[in-house]
């Protein structure tokens, strides 16, 4: 990894050190029945002094019956709107409407059921799969993972030797599929700030959304093309790399070789990515005013998701079946 990154990567754990100094009082309430989890760049570990925080509570226990008391995530919220204005954070986007509480029977119980999106538990359990860091109750976090995964792996007994994870590659490309129907639904004719504020989320959309979804499928791929099958503690190491860790892990397996330079050239393009996104929002708007500008980051965002898959042909070619999944 490059400079930027690793800086990044520094940034992040110096942020979340501080965080949970801050935090220690939200901490003890939460114990070991709840956990808040870090997403966006900070679950990413490429945070900068740009960055927002975005965070989810889940606790155990069920909606009707929850490990953590109303009382306390009201003062787990409390705990976490303070800490940021203490440190000098952006504001909770949306006046912290999407800082809520979710319990694992609620993430576990809407799995494939209409009310998924409607009560958010989609992205809740999406997020926490593809690019998660626990900022408290690390214990509640490893235990609620372990029960999400096994929701995906149900029709895993009997099927040890040729497990192909479909349930949640299926999952995966919804959650991409959604961030670009999201997307699509907000463009409408505007002025042209706006219209640069959106071609800035475009942007962004092709390269941190787009790499948080397919890192978790090429990892899911590059696992299966090697052990012709997928494990829940393979599913638990992916979700303890961050989207570029998995990228570097993939570099770092030898039988993997015919993807590395496709490897190497992805994670350059998203540290160049990293470089032109390293400045606050107004500044970066501005920059998507200008149309010779906005052109060549869209050209760079096209080459980025060329990479991409570029990466997905040359590992699904050890495995056929499980690649044809993912593309059809």
């Amino acid at each position: 990894m490059g400079e930027l990154l690793n800086r990044r990567r520094q940034e992040t754990t110096k942020q979340i050190e501080a965080l949970r100094e801050v935090l220690q009082d939200a901490g003890k309430r939460c114990g070991r029945k709840a956990c808040v989890y870090a997403t966006g760049s900070y679950g990413r570990g490429e945070a900068s002094v740009h960055s927002d925080l975005d965070l989810f509570i889940v606790g155990e226990g069920s909606r009707k019956e929850p490990a953590l008391s109303r009382l306390d995530e009201i003062l787990v919220k409390a705990d976490l709107i303070n800490a940021t204005e203490k440190l000098g954070l952006p504001e909770f986007s949306g006046d912290g409407q999407y800082l809520v509480g979710h319990t694992v029977a609620e993430l576990v119980g809407t799995l494939g059921k209409p009310e998924d999106d409607v009560e958010n538990t989609f992205t809740a359990r999406l997020l926490l799969l593809l690019e998660s860091f626990p900022l408290i109750g690390k214990s509640a976090y490893d235990q609620i993972t372990s029960k999400v995964i096994a929701a995906y792996w149900r029709d895993y007994k009997g099927h040890e030797n040729n497990f192909a994870p479909a349930f949640l590659a299926n999952d995966i490309l919804r959650m991409w599929r959604t961030f670009c129907v999201n997307y699509e639904a907000r463009t409408r004719s505007e002025p042209e700030k706006e219209r640069a504020k959106r071609r800035l989320k475009n942007y962004k959309l092709k390269h941190s959304r787009l790499l948080t979804c397919y890192s978790a499928l090429l990892y899911l791929l590059a696992v299966f093309s090697e052990n012709k099958t997928v494990n829940p503690t393979d599913a638990k190491n992916m979700i303890s790399f961050t989207p570029t860790g998995r990228l570097e892990w993939m570099l770092s397996q030898p039988e993997l070789g015919n993807a590395h330079p496709s490897l190497r050239k992805l994670i350059g393009g998203y540290e160049e990515f990293l470089s032109n996104t390293d400045a606050a929002e107004d500044d970066l708007v501005l920059r998507f005013m200008d149309k010779q500008q906005r052109e060549s980051y869209r050209e760079s965002a096209s080459r980025f998701g060329d990479s991409v898959f570029d990466v997905m042909k040359a590992i699904g070619k050890k495995t056929p079946h499980f690649y044809r999944l993912l593309v059809v």
